[in-house]
């Protein structure tokens, strides 16, 4: 009993007690010894101490019904390994027309469920990380906490662009979806993204002047391309998609940068995310930079 209680984060189901001999009255006991304790009606702990965060998801698949749900979104993200994000309830997802309790700490959702999007080794129940973070996209209190989920889960190597790329072609997500894979888009192949040509559109729409695209200088390692610049004010924007953080890409942008600056430019960097979320300020900076030229 202790060995399996130790692989569910301290807990067992009434259901696993119950197949190793230990039946409601010995459980009671247990309990009135302050040895056990009850965190659900389906759950108990074998110890009196706080619940640990490993035991939080299997609490909430076995609470919910542990043959309809499966630990969904940021949560199975976390289950994966996803630091740096947390959630104060545990998501999981059950088929739409299933009946099943409202759990405390729990938010259940209903789905449409794929055939192959739960994981298939993880003792846990809980849905491959690209289809996870699709939904805890779509899941998201706001447009920028689903942007970061989604990038934080490609940043740490959960999952790969191209997968939530295809996980956005199979997976639904209500009033965001055509954001999420505007997001996706710019994650997976940022290198080859519209985003220069999104910002030139930004531009028309505070007022600001298009500047020239693709730039071609010369600078002490050779040619040096630049995204946007504007010739009159010496400013120069550089659009980071998700290629620029990998491998070497860093380096070669400083390189490159300063060598812009040396030559008396003036550089601005913003990533994608940036211009879908913050265009307001990119702008902002944009028109403090262009000094009076607008």
């Amino acid at each position: 009993m202790e060995e399996l209680a130790d692989l569910h984060g301290g807990i067992l189901s009434r259901s696993l007690l119950s197949g190793l001999g230990i039946d409601r009255d010995a459980i009671a006991r247990e309990v009135a010894a302050c040895r056990w304790a009850v965190p659900g009606r389906l759950t108990v702990a074998v110890h009196r101490g706080p619940l640990p965060a490993a035991a939080r998801p299997w609490l909430a698949v076995w609470e919910v019904g542990h043959t309809v749900a499966v630990v969904d979104g940021v949560s199975s993200l976390v289950a994966a390994g996803l630091t740096g994000f947390s959630e104060a309830r545990v998501h999981v997802s059950v088929m739409r027309n299933s009946r099943c309790p409202r759990v405390a700490g729990v938010r259940t959702h209903r789905v449409r469920r794929l055939p192959d999007e739960r994981h298939p080794t993880d003792l846990l129940p809980r849905t491959r990380p690209a289809v996870a973070a699709v939904r805890a996209a779509g899941w998201a209190v706001s447009d920028r906490q689903a942007a970061l989920v989604l990038a934080m889960a490609v940043q740490q190597r959960l999952v790969s662009g191209q997968d939530l790329l295809t996980a956005t072609r199979t997976i639904r997500t209500r009033g965001r979806h055509p954001f999420i894979r505007q997001v996706v888009r710019d994650i997976a192949d940022g290198a080859h993204s519209l985003g220069e040509l999104d910002f030139a559109a930004m531009c028309r729409r505070h007022g600001i002047p298009e500047p020239d695209r693709q730039v071609v200088r010369r600078g002490p390692y050779g040619r040096v391309y630049l995204d946007v610049r504007w010739d009159a004010a010496g400013l120069v924007v550089e659009i980071d998609g998700s290629g620029h953080r990998m491998g070497l890409a860093v380096t070669s942008d400083n390189l490159r940068q300063n060598a812009v600056t040396l030559d008396r430019d003036t550089v601005l960097r913003f990533d994608l995310l940036a211009l879908r979320l913050e265009e307001s300020t990119v702008m902002a900076q944009v028109r403090i930079g262009l000094r009076g030229c607008v």
